[in-house]
């Protein structure tokens, strides 16, 4: 006997909790991911942002939820096809070619996970009382919310663990520097660099030498930049690292589009010159002193495997800087040949000082493969557990014939209605620029925790990152949130609109802080972002509300679908150019470009609609 009616405890948490997961791996992990692996600020913001898109479209096929199959069939086959996506995932992770394959399979996860939450929030009415609805809707956002939990910090920790703990053991460098040291002029070829010590068949990391003394002297600029070049060259030439972007060749700009001729270069071309990173006229002959390390294995890497070397400062004076040589791949034809990094220092530095350097060479792919694999296995429980404990509502049936019939009725008549409504261009205009700001800064922010500092970043592990965003963040995020609902039912949302849009705006700032500063303390980067996350929890009430507010009506669910859309389409436009823009002008110009971008979400404001009684607690609720 199919049992029409269930607590509601036994279902509804684990449904918002499997409804939050998949997002946020698609969201916010994968942009984590895929930074830990290698990939461009550019690709990952670009291609990670395309992964709104079913978001976006959600509305067009949200119909056909309704009406064919129950939304019973719907939540279950879409669960056990993003356990099949996760676990596509982690079978691709260790292919060469892993950036294509995981991101086809991210797509499938965000199509099944758009349409699981048209199922899940169909279900949530057809299985629950209204009284019900009300009591739960606290209990669905708390789950959501530990999912966001899960995602952003806890599997970022748990694969931080695997990266720490899989792989070569981590080696750190000290660097002394000193003015009473002597230059010696003359330098050793990596090929005359002999391994100190036996060889053993045990797997590890060799650097030399394992304390590097640099004296405090200038150098003569050539002379430095000669050895610099030396050092990327042999790199190259030895398979270490790739080349370094080249000027096009003739028959490669031949190839170009015309849009990319006469488009993309000249305003690539234009922002480097007005708003790239300050470059200082050299003015004098001489500069900073240099040190070299060269890096090697113990024994070839098993089975025709890769060894990944990340190198970069660890802690110590920000003078002291590694110039190249901040990632290194080792394989059988290499791994006993002598990477190359350079270290130099300031020539405005004139005492002695330290830092330590640190090279990691965790496996990388076999600890998100790991996770993913985790993944994959806690979405088959769901998929089984649901398919036994979900209600079988009487409400919940595929579409009558008549209905079926007037579906394409039904359906424009809903989008008609909803661009008919009162100043719909500047609903709109508020839907779009209301995160213009964040849709950048969320898509940088993790990957400039995790950047080298010498590529403007802060530095941080993986662990570090999950830490941050799934604990620090995720609390202060939803103590904003509930903060702006409790104030919003006392004096509605018209009164606080200003208050929650300079909310959610002003404190980005604290990134073009942490991009100049570029602290070590952990304590002030959590501060910062905890900062931001509590502005971003308390503004964005604004904008839910608002949606709520423009949907309402007699099509308010397919209407709340529609401006859902719109809030995705405005994450999704802005955040796929936010690298490419990164990579031109650098961490520091970047983050007071988003301080600009909020200025367009200001000017909206005084002319968007809003009855100035919607939102406060009435006395028949």
């Amino acid at each position: 006997m199919k049992k029409q009616k269930r607590n509601p405890w036994l279902w509804v948490p684990s449904l918002y909790y499997a409804e939050g997961i998949p997002y946020t791996i698609v969201m916010m992990v994968s942009v984590i991911m895929y930074k830990r692996l290698g990939v461009s600020n550019t690709d990952i913001a670009l291609y990670t942002s395309w992964l709104y898109l079913p978001w976006v479209i959600k509305p067009l096929w949200s119909p056909l939820v309704d009406l064919l199959k129950t939304k019973r069939f719907w939540i279950i086959t879409m669960q056990l096809i993003v356990g099949a996506g996760l676990g596509g995932v982690a079978l691709t992770l260790p292919l060469p070619t892993f950036f294509k394959f995981t991101l086809g399979f991210m797509w499938l996860l965000a199509f099944s996970s758009a349409t699981h939450d048209i199922a899940a929030d169909g279900f949530y009415m057809l299985g629950l009382s209204e009284y019900e609805q009300a009591w739960f809707v606290g209990v669905r956002s708390t789950f959501y919310r530990f999912a966001m939990i899960t995602g952003q910090g806890l599997l970022i920790i748990f694969a931080g663990y695997f990266e720490a703990h899989t792989g070569l053991p981590s080696v750190e460098v000290p660097v002394q520097v000193n003015p009473d040291m002597a230059i010696h002029e003359k330098w050793t070829p990596p090929d005359s660099i002999h391994t100190s010590g036996k060889t053993t068949a045990e797997l590890r990391m060799i650097v030399q030498p394992p304390l590097l003394k640099i004296p405090l002297k200038l150098r003569q600029r050539a002379r430095v930049d000669s050895m610099i070049h030396y050092a990327r060259e042999w790199n190259v030439a030895h398979h270490f690292t790739l080349p370094e972007k080249q000027t096009p060749t003739q028959a490669e700009i031949a190839s170009e589009s015309a849009y990319q001729r006469h488009f993309v270069k000249p305003l690539e071309k234009y922002i480097r010159r007005h708003f790239g990173k300050e470059v200082k006229p050299v003015s004098s002959d001489l500069t900073g002193n240099i040190g070299l390390l060269y890096f090697s294995l113990s024994a070839p890497p098993q089975n025709d495997k890769e060894v990944v070397v990340n190198f970069g400062r660890h802690t110590g004076d920000k003078s002291i800087s590694l110039i190249t040589g901040n990632r290194f791949v080792f394989n059988r034809s290499n791994w006993n040949q002598k990477a190359l990094a350079v270290i130099q220092l300031d020539p405005k530095l004139k005492k002695a000082s330290k830092a330590v350097f640190k090279a990691q060479a965790g496996n990388i792919p076999l600890a998100w493969s790991i996770t993913f694999f985790f993944l994959a296995a806690l979405f088959i429980l769901f998929f089984l557990y649901h398919k036994f404990i979900l209600p079988f509502p009487a409400s919940d049936h595929a579409a009558d014939a008549a209905r079926k019939e007037n579906f394409l009725k039904e359906f424009f008549d809903t989008f008609v209605l909803f661009f008919r409504k009162d100043r719909i261009l500047l609903i709109l205009g508020f839907l779009l620029l209301y995160r213009l700001a964040e849709s950048q800064l969320v898509k940088l922010a993790s990957p400039f925790l995790l950047d080298a500092q010498e590529a403007g970043g802060l530095a941080l592990t993986t662990g570090q990152v999950g830490f941050i965003y799934g604990t620090v963040g995720i609390l202060f995020l939803t103590i904003g949130g509930l903060l702006g609902g409790f104030l919003a039912a006392k004096q509605g949302l018209k009164f606080w609109l200003w208050a929650m849009a300079l909310s959610i705006n002003l404190p980005d700032v604290v990134y073009v802080y942490l991009s100049y500063a570029q602290p070590t303390s952990f304590w002030i980067i959590n501060f910062c972002v905890a900062l931001e996350q509590f502005g971003y929890g308390f503004g964005f009430t604004a904008y839910m509300l608002y949606m709520i507010y423009v949907s309402e009506g007699e099509f308010k669910t397919a209407h709340f679908a529609i401006a859902t859309g719109f809030m995705a389409l405005g994450m999704m436009i802005p955040g796929m150019f936010s690298g490419w823009l990164q990579e031109l002008i650098g961490y520091q110009h970047f983050f007071i470009w988003v301080m600009i971008a909020t200025i367009p979400g200001f000017l909206i404001l005084p002319f968007i609609p809003l009855d100035k009684e919607f939102g406060k607690k009435r006395d028949t609720d």
